[in-house]
């Protein structure tokens, strides 16, 4: 009976051991990733989202953004959006309208896929997955799972490229069973993007109707 128990405990110690080291090594992971972009400067990328609701597609857009630090310029056919680290606009064209607010960080995530790289750090146990390869690239798969049942992202998939250390795939699971996929086509890195880009020019929609939400 001694032997059983010693060797149900011990598997129970294995077994937290090689969780812990699957945490230390995701979290490790996607900091690499965070300080990639940092050192990156301006990106930009070009991606296509897809949503999925009982496991149909409900729709699917092609977009660009391009990053710097927290800001950021996002472009599909619906809408553009300009961040500059406070301020957000959304132009939608179907309404001629845009829309400035203060969003909260949940929000920016919502837009930003790459404002979930921080998630490991409040309210998600990160690990790694068995994916090895996308699209015939090595790529390390992480995967966060919310802790917080406040989170509206239940979980979230990243493969991230092992030489370039950038995300080629961002898979999140929302409360309400919507899953949207995003694959992530291009990068250029180190590009020389001005403050200006970030901030939404009225001048160039003199017609627009503004909604402040400030």
């Amino acid at each position: 009976m001694k032997k059983n128990i010693l060797l149900y405990m011990m598997l129970i110690w294995v077994s937290c051991s090689v969780a812990a080291q699957s945490s230390n090594e995701a979290t490790e992971w996607l900091k690499r990733t965070a300080s990639t972009f940092e050192k990156a400067g301006g990106v930009k990328a070009v991606f296509r989202v897809e949503a999925f609701k009982k496991g149909n597609s409900i729709g699917t857009a092609n977009g660009e953004i391009e990053l710097k630090g927290d800001k950021f310029y996002l472009q599909t056919a619906e809408h553009l959006s300009w961040f500059d680290g406070k301020t957000q606009w959304t132009y939608l064209p179907s309404n001629d309208e845009v829309t400035i607010s203060h969003p909260t960080e949940a929000e920016l995530q919502s837009i930003n896929p790459y404002a979930l790289l921080s998630l490991y750090k409040k309210g998600y146990r990160c690990e790694v997955g068995s994916a090895t390869a996308f699209k015939g690239k090595p790529v390390r798969e992480v995967m966060m799972t919310a802790t917080d049942k406040k989170q509206d992202m239940t979980s979230i998939v990243l493969y991230i490229n092992k030489e370039s250390n950038l995300p080629v795939y961002i898979e999140v699971e929302l409360r309400d069973g919507t899953r949207n996929v995003i694959t992530i086509n291009s990068y250029r890195v180190h590009l020389d993007l001005t403050d200006s880009l970030f901030v939404f020019n009225r001048k160039e929609y003199p017609k627009v109707e503004v909604i402040d939400l400030r």
